[in-house]
């Protein structure tokens, strides 16, 4: 097999591995607070938006420093050091016993974590051209199996045998996949380090900042908005359907597994038809039908209903993001891709502030579900870029007459 199926193999597992132990804990945040002892419910919803936005706080400072030290000094000790580092903090998430902990690493996670953009990163720059967006949506794929099984398995642990639980078995999962990275995973020493020879021209960091670049960064950051807005405050309306929280862990467990089964096969599917066909045209008809789909979501009358809209939903938008990262990546040079997936986790990091803020203040100013509103308004806002970002390269490409 060749050197590149390897790392792929690998870290497809590893990040697997990674966002299930993220997902055996996380998404109970809003329950878990309420058992330390936090029950009047606008803090409740106050507590999650800041619990949310912490850690994209932290990344957003910390993603393109990584990015440069990953161009510098190699991806696979960025991808160690993002597992590592979660390794300690999930176990100390499930030894908190004041909320105010909880915060505090919550931030410490957007500090030192990111295996996402550091996996991503590699594949990027260890990666035949020609298979790159199959590669990145195939670790699309791997995060979001992750994202799916971590919540299924992560709300029958929570209601058996508590929520400290769910964080403890989090980090002992991850440390099986640091072993795994440490020990399998190859990196080719000419893609990261490189230094000037007297015959490469100087290319400052923001040389790769183009106009298309540019707009495909918009992109990223209103689609993060539009599936993540809602994300932190599913519990608290699987709770308030119930009308309790006994059984919402395990509901709230099965909403994030369809979700996130439903992008991973998003991934797959779209990151080869991205290899096939224009990767524009395909984001834009994706958007719109998401955008019509995703604006009857608040009328959906049942939790069952609004299991299979939302996972709908997520198939169809589950593939933008390998699109929007193959194609920044194949216009920028490998030596500076780590930098450009650090810039991205910067966008990124910016959507997922954004949305716990614009989540908190609907779910405040009205109601919890109000916040589905959100999610058809900033596909429209993605669809728009993206007709820009289409015209913009059809000019390029047609001839003068």
């Amino acid at each position: 097999m060749n050197r590149w199926k390897i790392n792929l193999t690998t870290l497809w597992i590893s990040q697997v591995i990674s966002l299930a132990s993220f997902g055996l804990g996380m998404p109970f945040i809003p329950y878990f607070i309420q058992q330390l002892g936090m029950t009047d419910p606008a803090k409740v919803k106050l507590y999650t938006g800041i619990l949310a936005v912490a850690p994209a706080v932290t990344m957003a400072f910390m993603a393109p420093v990584w990015g440069l030290l990953s161009d510098r000094f190699g991806r696979k000790m960025m991808i160690m050091r993002a597992m590592g580092a979660a390794v300690v903090i999930i176990a100390l998430m499930g030894l908190a016993t004041q909320v105010w902990q909880l915060v505090a690493l919550r931030a410490l996670q957007g500090v030192f974590t990111g295996t996402i953009t550091a996996s991503s990163a590699f594949i990027a720059a260890n990666t035949p051209r020609e298979k790159l967006t199959y590669a990145l949506g195939a670790m699309s794929s791997s995060n979001f199996i992750g994202y799916s099984v971590g919540p299924l398995i992560g709300g029958y642990i929570a209601e058996y045998f508590g929520y400290r639980m769910s964080f403890l078995s989090g980090a002992l999962l991850m440390f099986i996949g640091f072993l795994l990275v440490m020990k399998l995973l190859k990196e080719d020493p000419a893609s990261y380090g490189q230094k000037r020879d007297g015959t490469q021209p100087h290319l400052k960091w923001h040389s790769m900042l183009t106009p298309y670049i540019l707009l495909m960064l918009s992109m990223l950051f209103f689609n993060r908005i539009s599936r993540t807005v809602f994300n932190p405050y599913i519990p608290l309306y699987v709770q308030g359907v119930l009308g309790g929280i006994k059984g919402a862990a395990q509901t709230t467990g099965t909403i994030n597994g369809i979700a996130g089964f439903a992008t991973a096969l998003a991934g797959i599917v779209f990151g080869r038809l991205g290899d096939r066909f224009p990767k524009m045209k395909l984001s834009i008809v994706l958007l719109f039908v998401g955008a019509v789909l995703s604006s009857g979501l608040y009328f959906t009358p049942s939790l069952t209903s609004f299991m299979v809209v939302y996972g709908i939903l997520f198939f169809l938008i589950g593939g933008l993001e390998p699109i929007i990262t193959a194609s920044t990546a194949e216009r920028t040079l490998p030596s500076q891709r780590g930098l450009l997936f650090g810039i991205q986790g910067l966008v990124g990091s910016l959507g997922w502030i954004m949305s716990p803020v614009i989540g908190t203040w609907i779910s405040l100013s009205f109601e919890i579900k109000a916040i589905l509103f959100a999610v058809p308004v900033s596909l429209v806002l993605t669809g728009i870029i993206a007709i820009i970002t289409e015209n913009m390269e059809r000019r390029k490409t047609t001839p003068v007459q």
